[in-house]
């Protein structure tokens, strides 16, 4: 129990203390809230998206969508190009409403969430265009060459380029700023105050205009000295994010990221919130990279619910499915059968409460490697290109195997990979929970003789 005592005593200094303040900051509460709000649509555009492919993982249906839906690919599509293809917008609009929200709410600050996304959205909007500086005098760029099509200043794909995933970072920090300046603003009192007789919507309006003024010439400054010195707010914003995508996008990223996830719920922690809300814009914006430019990035959309954390966090389905029909001790028996169903949804409260799985010494060790091992099977199945990377946002609630299956387009070999998972972390947990099974059946024993 000492060593115990010394390994959840350091886990509480060293990560669960710096861990702990970093949830409270009211920007990682707003990315989670973020976050959460745009699911629905990148589900929505991921269905689509998955409709499209499946001929090509299906070759038979190919003669089917050819005289059917094939006809209406890019009427339909745009339902995918408008939400996977403007994860940046709507990061930049959600975060600085919800941003503007919590100061509001906690600050007492008389702010509109509403004004608070319109100024980070005009903020970001201004950051989007590409110029370059001709004898002192700053033109927009035209460009007409393939791959780089560029139409007064604004790179064109499949819709507008910087809109997309590839913008995420670039949204944040601008929604981050314009919201900082919004405050500035209310607090310095630097606002148009109209007559209480005036209608809400007007006086609104105008209590942004002075904000506005402020973050259009921020903006303009500062993105005025950068592309003078060829380069600009966006490329310079995207450059060291792009760095840390590359970190947690490594097998060694993977394996520190759900370490602290593991070890955080060890000290009582919810720790897929604190990490995922921070992980979240990269995951999407693979996600995206997967869909559209076919890379085969293994974090992106639900990768940890499709592979790793099956059952709930821990990856526990195996487990509670043995304690539901193999525990010889009464107490994990009840847990299993409570726990069952709920785990199936990947749902596990029961047992990281119930039995407990935090703050227990006996399951402290397979709780951390079981969705590490998961992790890493599942990480080089995709590398590899073993299986089809995920392409489309699943509920995270979807049972082992059917999340993978669509996740990935419809890669059956994804859903076997899924259980190959679930197995492996069960077989991590097997040795353990027999032995502390045996222990609790011991002590049930003696307390019924005593």
């Amino acid at each position: 129990m000492n060593e115990s005592k010394g390994l959840f005593g350091f886990l509480e200094k060293y990560l669960m203390g710096p861990m702990g303040k970093i949830s409270q900051y009211k920007f990682v509460r707003a990315i989670m809230a973020t976050g959460m709000a745009i699911v629905p649509f990148t589900i929505v555009g991921s269905m689509f998206l998955v409709l499209n492919v499946l001929p090509l993982v299906i070759p038979s249906l190919s003669g089917i969508f050819a005289v059917t839906l094939d006809r209406y690919t890019s009427l339909y599509m745009m339902a995918t190009t408008a939400t996977m293809g403007t994860l940046a917008l709507f990061f930049n609009i959600v975060l600085g409403y919800e941003f503007t929200k919590i100061y509001t709410e906690e600050d007492g600050l008389n702010m509109s969430p509403l004004n608070g996304a319109l100024l980070s959205m005009f903020a970001f909007l201004m950051t989007i265009p590409q110029f370059i500086v001709n004898d002192g005098v700053f033109e927009r760029v035209v460009s007409t060459e393939e791959g780089a099509f560029i139409i007064n200043g604004w790179a064109m794909g499949d819709g507008v380029q910087r809109f997309s995933s590839a913008g995420i970072f670039a949204a944040i920090i601008m929604a981050v700023i314009a919201v900082q300046l919004y405050r500035l603003c209310i607090v310095k009192n630097w606002i148009i105050k109209m007559p209480e007789s005036v209608p809400e919507g007007v006086s609104r309006g105008f209590t942004a205009l002075i904000p506005a003024f402020i973050v259009a010439f921020t903006v303009i400054i500062a993105n005025g000295i950068l592309i003078s010195m060829n380069t600009d707010i966006f490329q310079v914003i995207s450059a060291p994010f792009g760095f840390v995508t590359h970190l947690t996008n490594s097998w060694l990223g993977l394996m520190v990221i759900y370490f602290i996830v593991q070890a955080l719920w060890l000290v009582g922690i919810h720790g897929a919130s604190i990490v995922f809300s921070i992980i979240t814009p990269i995951t999407l914006m693979n996600l995206t990279s997967n869909a559209v430019d076919g890379t085969h990035i293994p974090l992106a959309g639900e990768f940890g619910n499709m592979f790793v954390t099956i059952g709930g966090s821990g990856a526990t389905l195996g487990l509670c499915i043995y304690l539901a029909y193999m525990a010889k001790s009464e107490q994990l028996k009840v847990l299993g059968k409570a726990g069952l169903v709920p785990a199936i949804f990947n749902i596990n409260e029961p047992l990281i409460f119930g039995m407990p799985l935090i703050y227990n010494p006996f399951m402290a060790i397979p709780f951390i490697i079981a969705p590490m091992v998961s992790a890493t099977i599942a990480y080089f199945a995709i590398n590899l290109e073993i299986i089809r990377p995920v392409i489309a946002q699943m509920p995270w609630p979807s049972p082992v195997g059917i999340g993978a299956f669509i996740g990935t387009g419809g890669d059956w070999k994804a859903a076997v990979v899924a259980v190959i998972c679930a197995l492996a972390a069960f077989a991590i947990y097997y040795p353990f929970i027999k032995a502390y099974d045996q222990r609790l059946l011991k002590e049930e024993s003696e307390a019924k003789m005593n």
